[in-house]
């Protein structure tokens, strides 16, 4: 399965970097995660190695993520295990006058054949969480400080 999607945020590179940098709070503002915990972060604070329970179309999924960073990007590739044999997702920021061009890219390697209607009904809730959910959750930090 593979999907992208991209939108313009009326926000900063860093504000939407902090946000995803805060993976411990996914599950207060993502449908599909249901538990974070983070094993091991970079000196800078940004997590690196985390643990991840996630639920999408009545399958829970445990993954292993490994995060890398940049200053405008961010990707995680997951372990295999038993739903499926890899993930990598991506995303890429850039900076527009006052807003910030935001583009999602995520591959998932299924262990099994999915029919096509499952995947595509995924594919639109986990486009709805990385871009509108993330959306709203940036800006509704900007407007608390």
């Amino acid at each position: 399965m593979q999907a992208s999607r991209e939108a313009v945020f009326d926000a900063s590179p860093e504000a939407i970097m902090e946000v995803l940098a805060d993976v411990d709070a996914l599950p207060s503002w993502s449908a599909l995660h249901r538990r974070i915990k983070v094993i091991d972060r970079y000196p800078d604070g940004k997590p690196h190695h985390v643990r991840a329970t996630m639920r999408l179309l009545g399958i829970t999924d445990k993954e292993l993520l490994e995060f890398h960073w940049g200053d405008h990007w961010m990707v995680w590739d997951a372990e295999p295990n038993l739903q499926q044999r890899g993930q990598h997702v991506e995303y890429n920021l850039t900076p527009e006058v006052d807003k910030t061009r935001v583009r999602f890219d995520v591959i998932v390697d299924l262990a099994m054949p999915v029919p096509e209607f499952l995947i595509k009904r995924a594919r639109t809730l986990v486009l709805d969480v990385a871009i509108e959910r993330l959306q709203r959750r940036v800006m509704s930090r900007s407007r608390h400080r």
